[in-house]
């Protein structure tokens, strides 16, 4: 499994209240959550976003509170990837349950860029800014949590076994 899109970046302590503003969690519906998404810091991020593009953040993405709201409307919004320096361990559970890749990966969060085309191959780990050249090697799921994220999720992946 690889993603590869342009880079939207955000900062440190990217909380849940910013990705998916408290005034949206009466829907459930993924497409209206991600028409929201990101509007409180980035009011043009759902305009521009493409499928398969890919999120930096820095340290902590994902505090706040543990809403499930947050990486659903990351990856309704067509966000194939969240690389940051680290997650905030609730956004980093619901991310896999949900099936949102995410990497940690300090290196990389440092130097990609908004506007960089970045590649990420899931297996080795690898991300690579296609933009500057550089490569960066964040530690792989395991192969158990690589198929519930291929399968869309925890929910998806036992219905497979089942």
């Amino acid at each position: 499994m690889n993603a590869k899109g342009t880079v939207f970046r955000y900062g440190d302590n990217i909380d849940t209240d910013v990705i998916i503003p408290a005034r949206y969690l009466n829907t459930q519906s993924p497409k209206e959550l991600a028409a929201h998404c990101m509007e409180d810091i980035d009011k043009t991020f759902v305009t521009r976003v493409q499928d398969g593009d890919i999120m930096v953040g820095g340290k902590n993405f994902g505090c706040g509170s543990s809403r499930e709201h947050a990486p659903v409307a990351i990856k309704a919004a067509g966000i194939s990837c969240v690389i940051a320096k680290d997650f905030a361990r609730i956004f980093y559970r619901n991310a896999i349950n949900i099936g949102l890749p995410i990497l940690e990966c300090p290196a990389a969060s440092d130097a990609i860029r908004e506007g960089d085309v970045v590649s990420v191959n899931f297996d080795t780990g690898v991300i690579t800014d296609e933009t500057t050249g550089q490569t960066f090697e964040a530690e792989p799921f395991p192969p158990f949590i690589q198929k519930i994220i291929a399968a869309g999720g925890l929910m998806n992946s036992l219905k497979e076994k089942a």
